[in-house]
């Protein structure tokens, strides 16, 4: 999932990126990467603090893609203080570059989850690359019509979100925890070479 997240920011990082004379070009990959590590590492931070409603209504596009949506919100700012911190730029340059790249990249995301003739990116193939497999063999397109069928994690007796929550906020915990050691940012360092 991560190369083909990282070929979405490049489809739209032109303005954003490489047209942007803040970023100097032979950092535009590095934001680029930077910018893909941003958004995988930030909706698997949601999935691992609760947010699955959130997440779900992001990618599933019940909620829109703009700086008023907390998880685009939480994303952009984690950009923010990457392009600050690591490249260097000043704040309304990182600022301008995040609020303009990130919430375009996650749009197109949830567009192209949301077109079943589109293989590239899935519900299912996203929540279980972010949660460790998690979420392997759960329809999740079709649990977001209505819940059925063997989630009862917490054993109450339902099937509900917070079932699908807690399966899936402990994946990306247990995801973020094999990480550490490499994880996305070391998956992201195989890509850029």
């Amino acid at each position: 999932m991560l190369e083909q997240l990282m070929d979405l920011v490049r489809e739209h990082a032109q303005g954003a990126v490489v047209n942007n004379p803040a970023v100097p070009n032979e950092n535009n990959e590095a934001v680029i990467g930077a910018a893909t590590e941003s958004i995988a590492s930030g909706l698997q931070q949601e999935l691992a603090n609760g947010n699955t409603e959130g997440v779900l209504s992001l990618l599933g596009g019940n909620s829109t893609a703009d700086a008023s949506n907390p998880v685009v919100g939480n994303i952009s700012n984690n950009l923010i203080g990457t392009l600050l911190e690591k490249f260097h730029l000043d704040k309304g340059a990182a600022t301008q570059l995040a609020s303009s790249l990130i919430p375009a990249v996650l749009g197109s995301l949830a567009s192209k989850t949301q077109d079943p003739s589109n293989g590239s990116f899935s519900l299912d193939g996203i929540l279980n690359s972010l949660t460790g497999g998690s979420a392997q063999g759960i329809n999740l397109q079709g649990i977001l019509g209505q819940l059925s069928g063997g989630l009862d994690k917490n054993g109450d007796g339902h099937v509900d979100l917070e079932d699908l929550k807690s399966l899936l906020s402990n994946g990306a915990q247990q995801q973020q925890q094999a990480n550490t050691g490499g994880g996305i940012g070391g998956l992201l360092k195989n890509l850029l070479g």
